[in-house]
């Protein structure tokens, strides 16, 4: 138990340092926009993927049909 003291002088300078910090606080609006800001995005990238295999399989028929 020689490391016993250490280790509570390092939890109390630990808890005195973090008191000192602003808490950081994210109210359930933020939380809530930033969940539809990557929901949109991500439909947007899903709709990009769509586009370019569509784009991919037109072009695949074309040449398939001019052989």
């Amino acid at each position: 138990m020689a490391r016993g003291n250490q280790r509570e002088k390092a939890r109390e300078k630990n808890l005195k340092k973090q008191s000192k910090q602003p808490k950081k606080k994210e109210d359930g609006n933020a939380f809530k926009k930033r969940a539809e800001s990557d929901a949109e995005i991500m439909r947007q990238k899903q709709q990009l993927t769509l586009e370019l295999k569509a784009l991919e399989s037109k072009a695949e028929k074309e040449t398939n049909q001019s052989k």
